[in-house]
């Protein structure tokens, strides 16, 4: 059954209070009556050091960096991917701003020797690290963007059958310190966008702006879910994000590691005017460090807008609409991830993500400053 998340994230609140180029036209989005209701095929679930949600065509992983387990670096997210990368057969494609998981680097060499095809595409600012050194000198072929715009994909196909993305980078941090999500989706159709999108870095050599819109399925759906695909710059994500947010009758909820984009601001700022519920938790560091920040203009309009309280990195890059609609992936609320970045952004049309997807907005934001 669906929560009033406005009504429990209004409770969190007072508990805290008391001490407790080629211009793309965006796709229509589907009514919110759409989109897919509870379904009994759901199970919420926790790791050690995690949370989540499987169905029938997914599996939803987020950190927890307050687990006792996780200044262990165990029992988090990692596990359930690493899983996945041991029983892949065919293939590993995998386009990833940071590694330092040795889990993760572990897994690909065991896949590497079992004659499993893998290949990386990397940051380049990121391949002196042990870990991408290690993956080299075994003859896995990786390769970085070399140019000024951050290779900042965080996404992996198994067997060109299943997609791993989010905001997770397969790092310590990014696993055990830091606040993130990591979906696992199984669809053929996406693995294909995901893979093209793969194929233009790794065999063309494109990256950044230097790239055309060639995404196969920019919409899929599985068992009744929309999902709309989005790989920047190429897709021009920004403009079906604003649609989404004008188009929000209700509520928006957000979380944001870096949040400098003034036409995203504004329009998230104009729904409050048309009284639809804003709230938003926004990474300390990067308020402080940011130049032209949005937070700054989400105080001055009175938003219920709050710095993260995790001494690692909120590093979430989510929106929520309507309690039904879910924005996430790689993809920072910035001009540099708009037109210079490679990255990448899914829409997911199912309210029973989003709700999953609200339960840990509600841990974030019960950790604020």
């Amino acid at each position: 059954m669906k929560k009033n998340w406005i009504g429990l994230l209004t409770l969190t609140s007072l508990m805290l209070a008391c001490g407790t180029t080629t211009t793309i036209a965006p796709l229509t989005p589907p009514t919110v009556d759409s989109a897919p209701e509870s379904s009994a095929t759901l199970t919420e679930f926790s790791l050690p050091a995690g949370y989540g949600l499987t169905g029938p065509w997914f599996d939803l992983y987020f950190t927890n960096p307050v687990s006792p387990l996780a200044a262990q670096k165990t029992g988090g997210p990692d596990g359930q991917f690493v899983a996945a990368l041991d029983s892949a057969k065919l293939s590993i494609d995998m386009a990833i701003y940071s590694l330092s998981l040795n889990s993760v680097r572990d897994a690909l060499l065991r896949a590497h020797d079992r004659g499993v095809q893998v290949r990386l595409v990397m940051e380049s600012d990121t391949l002196s690290r042990a870990d991408p050194q290690r993956l080299k000198d075994a003859g896995i072929p990786i390769l970085g963007d070399r140019r000024e715009g951050l290779m900042h994909n965080k996404f992996t196909v198994i067997d060109n059958a299943e997609v791993w993305t989010g905001s997770m980078n397969y790092t310590d941090s990014g696993a055990y310190e830091d606040n993130n999500n990591l979906m696992r989706i199984r669809s053929v159709k996406l693995a294909e966008d995901y893979a093209k999108e793969f194929d233009e870095m790794f065999n063309d050599d494109k990256f950044g702006d230097d790239v055309v819109a060639e995404t196969p399925n920019p919409r899929v759906t599985i068992d009744g879910t929309p999902i709309d695909v989005y790989f920047s710059p190429d897709d021009h994500a920004q403009a079906s994000l604003l649609e989404l947010i004008e188009n929000a009758k209700h509520s928006v909820y957000f979380m944001a590691f870096s949040f400098t984009a003034d036409e995203v601001g504004a329009a998230v700022r104009a729904r409050v005017a048309d009284g639809v519920t804003v709230k938003g938790v926004m990474e300390d560091e990067q308020i402080n460090s940011n130049v032209g920040t949005e937070f700054d203009g989400f105080q001055h309009a009175g938003l219920d807008v709050k710095r993260d309280g995790n001494p690692g990195q909120m590093h979430h890059k989510v929106m929520i609409i309507d309690e039904s609609i879910v924005i996430f992936g790689s993809y920072n609320f910035t001009n540099s991830a708009e037109t210079r970045n490679d990255e990448n952004m899914l829409v997911i049309y199912n309210a029973d993500i989003a709700e999953e997807f609200l339960r840990e907005f509600a841990r974030v934001y019960a950790q604020t400053q």
